[in-house]
């Protein structure tokens, strides 16, 4: 252990130098960037007070569906992600480059060595063979660095926003994972409405393949329009394989969200058959709100921060850099050792300054070169959040206006069905345009499933926009 004990005006002094701010620029969000623009800030242009409400946005947005399988999947996979603990991992390496970076203004260093060593009698121009000695060395020195100019502290703030962008790229992995987590299970749950209706159509067409057999065998229709029928029904059935792919690939998905093999996706899943249900307006906030959530404009923003005082880190460098150093030590033979022949010691300063002006220069212009692409960048993530955000609203304004008018044609359908079976019933219908009305309702409602999956699919994307999903 070294200990340097300085006198009161020597403290005084270093006092003094080490509270000299840091050069360099002192970072602020720049006025001119486009997150302080008052439309970026304001309300959304897009949307319908119909199917969106201004209210903020919960972050855990997929509780709205009142679903608690979808919300246990939901946490199950936020939990055992492999893709979120590759960002955790992440994020612990740049919380220990911080530690180290506070750290850079001490040095301190202990060794020890010992060694035999016999010189050649040649090189001493001797003919006889000198004694071998035992030569050891051991001591310890610890400096400080002064850091007068800031190029520590500007580092240690390069460093504190870099672990500030690791942490929202964090968070940007898991509202991802929520996200494709209640889209597969959408989709899988829409898979399974569909093939519901398919399987339907099927029956029914099985039907009318069974009555056009009995009316060709009594000569009232030609052969071909059995034949019709018989490729309508393969048809119909050659839906189902394709349907069936696409719910067990949306449960195997889930079980990859969740860190398993496809083979031990929940088969208890495919049970599902009806698509989600959001029982409120969507919930979008403002454009203020959107921005301070979406991680990655949290990370843009401190990735800002971090080129901003690189700057100062560079500019540091036309400054002498001061140390203060102490060493204590002892070295010689080992007959010696720790003895007034071999202890050893020094302590001062010591100065280290980088003369070459115009590549020190260079390296300023550079950082600054950094500092405003950062900028730009920044203003294309704020940009791109904000575009995001319009063009799901305006896309799921889109879809809920199709569905609607989608909904009203399956009414429509079912109570022509509802009528032609009642007509049937009592005898004063034939069979075949009952099975045609029949068809025709099923179709109106096949139209209505596959809008379905689009309006859950739509909903997904304006959460996923809005940067839902992190607490």
């Amino acid at each position: 252990m070294v200990g340097v004990r300085w006198t009161a005006p020597a403290a005084a002094l270093i006092a003094a130098l080490t509270g000299c701010a840091a050069v360099g620029p002192d970072y602020h969000l720049p006025p001119q960037a486009l997150l302080n623009a008052p439309a970026a800030q304001g309300a959304f242009v897009s949307g319908h007070d119909a199917t969106s409400q201004d209210t903020p946005l919960p972050d855990h947005w997929w509780t709205l569906f009142d679903d608690p399988r979808l919300n246990a999947l939901v946490e199950r996979a936020l939990a055992a992600n492999i893709d979120l603990k590759v960002a955790e991992a992440n994020l612990r390496r740049t919380a220990a480059l911080l530690d180290e970076a506070r750290t850079r203004d001490f040095d301190g260093l202990a060794d020890a060595e010992t060694y035999w060593t016999q010189q050649s009698p040649e090189q001493v121009l001797q003919h006889v063979r000198p004694h071998q000695h035992q030569i050891f060395n051991i001591g310890a020195g610890i400096s400080y660095d002064l850091d007068l100019f800031g190029g520590i502290r500007r580092g240690i703030e390069a460093a504190t926003d870099d672990a500030g962008a690791a942490t929202a790229a964090r968070d940007l992995v898991r509202i991802n994972v929520a996200a494709r987590t209640a889209q597969a299970y959408a989709e899988l749950c829409n898979a399974g409405h569909q093939i519901e209706l398919v399987r339907e159509l099927i029956a029914v067409r099985g039907s009318e393949v069974s009555l056009h057999h009995v009316l060709v065998s009594q000569g009232r229709l030609p052969g071909y329009e059995e034949q019709r029928r018989q490729g309508e029904l393969a048809d119909s059935q050659a839906r189902l394989p394709q349907l069936t792919a696409l719910q067990r690939n949306a449960a195997i998905r889930l079980a990859a969200l969740q860190g398993q093999p496809p083979g031990d996706a929940d088969p208890q899943l495919l049970d599902c058959h009806q698509p989600l249900q959001l029982p409120a307006l969507l919930p979008t906030g403002d454009g203020a709100a959107m921005l301070r959530r979406r991680p990655d404009v949290r990370a843009a923003e401190r990735s800002l921060a971090a080129a901003t005082a690189r700057v100062g880190v560079s500019t540091a460098a036309l400054y002498p850099d001061i140390k203060l150093g102490a060493a204590i030590g002892s070295t010689g033979g080992v007959t010696d050792a720790f003895g007034p022949l071999t202890d050893r010691f020094n302590v001062g300063p010591m100065v280290n300054w980088d003369l070459r002006r115009s590549a020190v220069r260079a390296r300023i212009a550079q950082s600054e070169a950094s500092a405003q692409g950062k900028l730009a960048a920044f203003d294309a993530t704020v940009l791109r959040a904000l575009r995001e955000v319009e063009t799901a609203l305006n896309n799921y304004d889109a879809v809920l206006a199709r569905r609607a008018d989608l909904t009203r044609a399956a009414a429509a359908a079912t109570q022509v069905a509802a009528r032609a079976r009642e007509l049937r019933d009592g005898g004063r219908l034939g069979a075949l345009p009952a099975l045609t009305a029949q068809r025709d309702s099923i179709a109106a409602r096949q139209a209505l499933a596959a809008i379905d999956a689009e309006v859950n699919a739509a909903q997904v994307a304006v959460f996923l926009a809005l940067g839902g999903g992190w607490t």
